[in-house]
């Protein structure tokens, strides 16, 4: 019997179950790649995934691919950035799917987790939205943006303003706190407010001061905001940032590859151009 067990994890709660309820770091089995799937017998594969779209992604793998390619997904949806990567790292899950490479690359650097990952899945292209201003020219000097604050995307947002023409010169390593003060990178003297990128859309629907928001592609189908209000999209073509299904380093398992094999097939992709025809979420395979 396939399943689907679907929990909202979010916070220091939620950090404190993941790691509580297995008494400290979990030792998981060693990797097995060889080993045969039997859709009689399907192999369980715990997943864990944002909501949107990676949840729902899952979920029609699960109800239309899985059994017969002999695994069992049971999907964890967590709202933030950062579990994930905590619970795959302490075996919590065998798997996660909701980061791209740069994140991926940061969370391993900074945090020293032991992860891999396969290739890009999907693109969810970073959009800048402004309920107050119809285009890039008219935004007045100083007006307020509302980005995330992880590095890997805060960057990205930086370079979707600037290809609006509302900043210059974005290296990598730039961060809202380091242009803000830089007149020749930010002339017009925008002033940016840092937030997790799960509450973006929050501060762009709810607070008046706020002149733009760069969005990330989930938060922007989650939060189902005006397309009538898009200023500036992420380009999409040679793009760095496809989504990616990660495990721990060494345990690639036959069930695991067989999950990131179905993500690349083409019935993925054309659930994927089908769900979201406006390109909120597109193919990178």
């Amino acid at each position: 019997m396939r399943k689907k067990i679907a929990l909202a994890l979010t916070g220091a709660a939620t950090l404190f179950a993941l790691t509580a309820c297995g008494g400290g770091t979990a030792t998981a089995p060693s990797a097995d790649v060889s080993a045969t799937l039997d859709p009689a017998n399907p192999t369980v594969v715990k997943v864990g995934a944002s909501p949107v779209p990676h949840s729902q992604i899952l979920e029609y793998i699960d109800e239309n691919l899985a059994a017969k390619a002999g695994i069992d997904l049971d999907v964890t949806e967590i709202d933030d950035y950062q579990t994930p990567n905590l619970a795959l790292s302490d075996g919590s899950i065998d798997a996660n799917f909701f980061q791209h490479v740069p994140f991926f690359d940061e969370q391993v650097a900074s945090k020293g987790y032991k992860l891999e990952h396969g290739t890009g899945i999907l693109l969810e292209p970073l959009t800048a939205f402004s309920k107050k201003y119809d285009d890039a020219a008219s935004v007045e000097d100083g007006a307020v943006v509302v980005l995330m604050n992880d590095p890997s995307n805060q960057v990205r947002g930086l370079r979707v303003l600037e290809g609006a023409g509302l900043l210059s010169g974005i290296v990598d390593g730039d961060s809202a706190l380091t242009v803000e003060s830089d007149e020749a990178k930010n002339p017009k003297h925008l002033k940016f407010q840092e937030v997790n990128a799960e509450q973006v859309p929050k501060f762009y629907q709810e607070d008046p001061s706020v002149g733009l928001a760069v969005v990330n592609g989930n938060f922007i189908v989650q939060a189902k905001l005006n397309k009538d209000e898009v200023l500036a999209v992420e380009p999409t073509e040679n793009n760095p940032n496809a989504n990616i299904l990660a495990w721990r380093e060494g345990e690639k398992t036959a069930a695991v590859a067989k999950l990131d094999e179905l993500l690349h097939s083409d019935e993925v992709s054309s659930f994927i151009k089908t769900t979201w025809p406006e390109g909120d979420v597109i193919p990178a395979f």
